[in-house]
């Protein structure tokens, strides 16, 4: 039976662990990493017993905007609807806020997002500045 917490009781090691299984490059960063989501608005993690298998990071100005930053899911237990939970975890407990944004990094998963209410701003353009080939890993 999967676990679905905001309790923010994940190490340093897991979390690394389930970025680097989805080969993000956060996970070459365990420390800032760490760090980043011990002070996040609200990380929602997915626990089978000790193992992290899915995790969620919101950022939220406590009234207007929420932005969901990561949404991710051990590839072991891809495919069965835990990143959907996630999302209308989310969803509910930001339903007040006059934003619930997202920025898929990959185009594909946005069918994704449309699938739980998200529409895509017409308008608008995914932008930003990486710094992580200057930055050390620690």
């Amino acid at each position: 039976m999967l676990i679905y917490t905001e309790e923010k009781r994940f190490t340093k090691e897991q979390v690394q662990q389930l970025f680097l299984s989805v080969h993000w490059i956060s996970g070459n960063y365990p420390d800032r990493l760490y760090k980043a989501l011990k002070n996040s608005s609200t990380v929602l993690t997915v626990w089978d017993n000790e193992k992290l298998v899915g995790l969620t990071r919101v950022l939220d100005d406590t009234e207007m905007l929420a932005q969901i930053h990561y949404v991710l899911v051990h590839p072991e237990y891809q495919g069965n609807g835990i990143a959907g939970k996630m999302v209308e975890y989310i969803k509910k407990k930001y339903k007040n806020y006059l934003y619930i944004e997202a920025m898929p990094e990959e185009k594909s998963n946005v069918s994704f997002y449309t699938k739980h209410g998200f529409s895509v701003m017409e308008n608008g353009a995914a932008i930003q500045i990486c710094n992580y080939g200057n930055l050390n890993k620690n």
